[in-house]
């Protein structure tokens, strides 16, 4: 008998491998990858083909530490922003929204919008 946590790690593993298998990132068009945690969020811009990160943003960068609490909407529309402007300034405009294994409301909603608003598009 699988135990129920096994049971919902093996869930998240099919769900990610589900939502990424039609997503890669490329120089031009890298995937924009989401990871949320109770206290902080993170994303990042990937470049699957040289696998190098090109841009990130978090909220435990040191310039977004001092917010408020990291685990709200209002950190994460801000971190989208930020990650935004830093894309913009690398020269990429176009991505792909990778949002792993999280449903696309909430913290990653609000990411995804503040991102949008900025200048990126996906």
């Amino acid at each position: 008998m699988v135990s129920q946590v096994k049971r919902l790690n093996l869930q998240k593993i099919r769900r990610r491998r589900r939502v990424r298998k039609p997503l890669t990132g490329s120089a031009e068009r890298p995937r924009l990858s989401v990871f949320r945690s109770n206290k902080h969020i993170y994303c990042q811009l990937i470049d699957d083909e040289s696998g190098k990160t090109l841009v990130s943003a978090s909220t435990r960068d040191r310039g977004l530490r001092s917010k408020s609490y990291g685990g709200n909407k209002d950190a994460a529309a801000e971190i989208g922003k930020v990650l935004a402007e830093r894309a913009i300034a690398e020269g990429v405009k176009t991505v792909c929204f990778d949002r792993g294994v999280y449903k696309y409301h909430g913290r990653v909603a609000a990411l995804a919008d503040a991102a949008r608003e900025a200048g990126l598009s996906f």
